[in-house]
């Protein structure tokens, strides 16, 4: 009898996604609440200057993509980025980063059924926060456990929605600057972005301090390294989207901030609420308000959507081969080529937040996304040490034309910058909280896979004295 294999090759990952899938994931899964709800923070601690901090995070992003882009172009055969972490920085270093990968998605999912509690409170205020986020995560997981189609297709027409509601946003800006259309505090027009204290109301601190909801922003940039394995032409996909990115950063984040605070003193901005919805609820437009509410609803969802997905691959990744009960439950694929296994768990562990928000409501967005950005430094940081020791190797026989510009300067300025990041986590009280958890955690991992590797050799040599 033909005996089934219970472990299938990590290949049978269905190459289901298409170019216009990874397109839009490429920038969809990035514009979630650290847009549409962080920007308030942001706007409250920077006032204008907000601008410059998206415009100098934009071009790190841009750059770590470039190393991202070329270590995943020199083997498509890896699964993910961690692999290339795994080959040049050691297993314990790519142990150590998948397993923090799967837990910044994690608390990224777990942020945005928050958000998605807040959002739904604009149209019943005594709706239980807890329960829009519980709802959305059991559909999600359901489209997820399909195939990787329904969840390309899905992230797709998320990013659409979004897109095009940014778009439309700036065109009313536009128009309401041209045409100086009056508002409740006085008139729209760019000198919105002097008149209340400068451009830099807060001086350089309001700055420095705004980047960790800035970083945050552009979390889930990366993701196209998740997405390599599943795309059909990952060879012309991968640096299509990846050269993309700098105009449309320009477009989504600056331009339409750049208009929000035009159409609207940026002082009248609630640290606590999305100030796109601000806006025109100010402005006295309560259907547009309304319309702008559902888009960044579905921007919660559709970043959520990207977690799910996130989770699941790295789980299965993670525990792939294993020989515990649970890996080998982890590392199996569905018939689909879904690894719905991984994805239940993860989805369970975000289901956490709900019971945060009943225990802690109101709090759970700030604490969760300064704990996501202080993982997220750890990440991106060894991506691009993996990819200065991949150039090292190589040398002048870089197996791929797709090269990071500027190497090494390019590289080490990142690393600069996500130093920097670290800094400012420093600086308040609960940014400094969470990267102190974040230390414990990568240091726990550490400590775990030395003790756990160490464990094992020593099993190894029982085994071969018998």
């Amino acid at each position: 009898m033909k005996k089934e294999s219970s472990q299938p090759e990590k290949t049978q990952l269905s190459r289901g996604l298409k170019s216009r899938h990874v397109q839009l994931i490429a920038i969809g899964g990035t514009i979630g609440t650290g847009l549409f709800l962080g920007a308030g923070q942001s706007i409250h601690l920077a006032g204008p200057s907000i601008l410059i901090a998206y415009l100098i995070t934009g071009l790190v992003c841009f750059l770590l993509m470039r190393a991202l882009g070329e270590l995943l172009l020199s083997d498509l055969n890896t699964h993910s980025y961690i692999d290339f972490i795994k080959q040049y920085l050691g297993e314990r270093a790519g142990f150590v980063a998948g397993w923090t990968y799967w837990v910044c998605w994690i608390t990224i999912a777990m942020a945005e059924i928050t958000a998605a509690g807040e959002y739904m409170q604009f149209w019943w205020p005594k709706l239980p926060q807890w329960l829009p986020g519980l709802v959305i995560l059991i559909l999600l997981l359901g489209l997820n456990s399909i195939n990787v189609s329904a969840f390309g297709e899905t992230e797709f027409w998320f990013a659409i929605i979004k897109i095009a509601a940014i778009i439309a946003l700036i065109a009313v800006g536009v128009g309401m600057v041209l045409f100086s259309v009056k508002t409740p505090v006085g008139h729209a027009s760019l000198s919105n972005l002097v008149n209340y204290g400068g451009f830099m109301p807060h001086g350089i601190k309001g700055l420095v301090l705004s980047f960790q909801m800035v970083l945050f922003s552009f979390i889930g940039i990366e993701m196209v390294g998740m997405t390599a394995s599943e795309t059909a032409d990952p060879k012309t996909v991968i640096p299509k989207a990846i050269n993309d990115i700098p105009l449309r950063i320009i477009l989504f984040y600056v331009g339409s901030l750049f208009f929000l605070m035009a159409m609207y003193p940026w002082q009248y901005f609630s640290a606590a609420h999305s100030p796109f919805v601000q806006v025109f609820t100010n402005l006295g437009i309560r259907s547009a308000a309304a319309i702008i509410n559902f888009v960044v609803l579905t921007a919660a969802a559709s970043s959520c959507n990207s977690a799910l997905f996130s989770t699941g691959r790295m789980l299965f990744s993670l525990n792939y081969g294993g020989k515990s009960k649970f890996a080998k439950r982890m590392g199996t694929l569905s018939t689909r080529q879904v690894p719905r296994n991984a994805l239940w768990v993860s989805t369970l562990v975000i289901g956490l937040a709900v019971i945060l928000n009943l225990l802690m409501p109101g709090k759970v967005f700030s604490l969760i996304a300064s704990v996501s950005t202080t993982c997220f430094i750890f990440i991106w940081g060894a991506i691009v040490l993996a990819h200065i020791k991949y150039r090292k190797q190589a040398g002048t026989h870089v197996a791929t034309k797709f090269r990071m510009p500027l190497y090494p300067l390019s590289d080490y300025f990142i690393l600069v910058f996500l130093a920097f990041i670290a800094v400012v986590l420093c600086l308040k009280s609960e940014t400094l909280i969470a990267l102190i958890a974040a230390l414990i955690w990568i240091g726990a991992l550490y400590v775990a896979k030395s003790v756990g590797d160490r464990v094992h050799s020593k099993v190894e040599e029982i085994k071969e004295d018998e």
